[in-house]
């Protein structure tokens, strides 16, 4: 397996809210094996619409992804950033 990548684009809207799902978030991430390798960090946008905050987490494989995102946990984390960010996500198969 080659495992995956969460890759987010995010704009935070209520910086309050959205700190309550990142509390969530991370341990339901590290339940099904992900790893944050980017979070926040300095970027340059090259292309496309700016977000201010990028995401990248690999996960073990393609289905840990998809388990992570469908999780209770995660789905719980999710509702504090309803409404509280602009998120584009994918979760893209890595290669060999």
């Amino acid at each position: 397996m080659p495992g995956a990548y969460w890759i987010a684009h995010v704009t935070v809207t209520d910086a309050e809210a959205y700190g309550k799902y990142a509390e969530g978030a991370g341990p339901a991430i590290a339940k099904f094996g992900g790893k944050f390798l980017a979070r926040g960090t300095a970027y340059k946008q090259l292309e496309g619409n700016d977000r201010a905050r990028n995401v990248v987490a690999f996960f073990p494989s393609l289905q840990a992804a998809e388990d992570c995102y469908n999780s209770p946990e995660y789905q719980a984390a999710l509702q504090h950033a309803i409404g509280a960010a602009e998120r584009d996500l994918v979760i893209v198969e890595a290669m060999e």
